[in-house]
């Protein structure tokens, strides 16, 4: 396995996992240390990225509308996409095939009696499937270079790519890879159907406190936060004042000065937002709240310290601090508390990259 590897190695060794599902797409970048003793080190993740609408059934879909267009070239047109049930029998069949592609460079969709009794068959090749998917392809890549980017690490600086999700199989997929990484092999130690059920296997055996003989006991996994965060600035700009950059490591604690935009301010709200764009409006308002008992003074002059602070369970505290009276104020945001979800987040990130283009 590449955790085995990864901490008996002497130095520090960078591992992208790239993990193509059923339905999910993400690309993790991970600084691996292995600290001092064998099974003892720090899984560090630098950055992430991915796409919550992208894996295996968007290939099944592609295959579909080509063999729906193949059923309507040979037979004429009908209303075969009214039909659910002749639907889903060819997405089974689809899916076969795809699967069957993986390990031939040709097969065959077939259904009998598909719709009103018309048996249904059409050959399809993998060069074929690889060019119904080139879109799909090409936004596994352009995910995989967002990650890198975001990290600001050069493709060169990873030692192991890791394989998660049956999808990896695809071997178009794969080759992507070793022309991207420059003929780098992939690691393909563990099956990539199972490497979920490896990972929840290594996690709960860390929270009970490692196995009988002790080992994984010392295994530590930093995660990072997704999205920026910070607080709305007031005025007609309504803008992004980040405290907390994306892919910063927690747990973190960062502040920030700000001041009043009034004279004579003596209250302050504080919106708390995260989110991928500079203006609040497009990010996710997660909580407010407000300091009061600020001194009157001209616009500018009061101090206030704004602080993230970030536990290793993501629990997010914010606070301000009138730095000459020492009044404070706070709210504690959990991830059950308005975070947004992880679809959620790649949806927004999807949102911000179409509206920037």
């Amino acid at each position: 396995m590449v955790l085995r590897r990864c901490l008996s190695a002497t130095k520090k060794r960078m591992v992208l996992v790239f993990d193509l599902g059923g339905g999910t797409f993400d690309v993790s970048l991970l600084n691996i240390d292995p600290g001092v003793d064998m099974d003892k080190g720090l899984f560090e993740v630098v950055a992430i990225a991915g796409d919550t609408h992208l894996g295996g059934a968007d290939f099944d879909s592609e295959m579909v509308k080509y063999s729906l267009r193949e059923f309507t070239r040979k037979h004429g047109k009908t209303d075969i996409e009214s039909n659910q049930k002749a639907l889903r029998r060819l997405r089974t069949a689809c899916e076969r095939a795809k699967r069957m592609l993986s390990s031939t460079a040709q097969t065959t969709i077939e259904v009998d009696s598909l719709y009103n009794g018309i048996d249904f068959s059409t050959t399809i090749t993998r060069s074929r499937f690889e060019e119904l998917n080139k879109d799909l392809f090409s936004k596994c890549i352009e995910a995989l270079q967002k990650c890198l980017r975001d990290a600001k690490v050069d493709k060169s600086c990873v030692h192991d790519v890791v394989l998660v999700g049956g999808s990896t199989r695809i071997p178009k997929v794969r080759n992507m890879l070793r022309e991207f990484f420059v003929g780098k092999e992939l690691c393909q130690t563990i099956n990539p159907d199972e490497a979920v059920a490896f990972g929840a296997a290594i996690q709960a055996c860390i929270m009970r406190g490692g196995t009988d003989d002790g080992r994984l006991v010392d295994v530590l996994l930093r995660d990072v936060t997704p999205l920026l965060l910070g607080i709305e600035t007031e005025g007609d700009a309504r803008e992004m004042f980040v405290v907390i950059p994306k892919n910063t490591a927690i747990p973190t604690k960062k502040a920030r000065n700000v001041t009043t935009i009034y004279d004579n301010q003596v209250n302050v709200i504080f919106p708390v937002y995260e989110g991928e764009s500079a203006k609040t409006k497009d990010n996710n308002l997660l909580g407010e709240f407000r300091l009061s008992g600020i001194p009157p003074a001209p616009k500018g002059v009061p101090s206030m310290e704004v602080t993230f602070d970030i536990d290793a369970n993501g629990v997010l505290n914010v606070s301000a601090k009138h730095v000459s009276t020492g009044r404070t104020n706070n709210i504690i945001i959990t991830n059950s508390r308005g975070r947004l979800s992880k679809e959620e987040i790649d949806r927004m990130a999807h949102e911000c990259k179409r509206i920037a283009t």
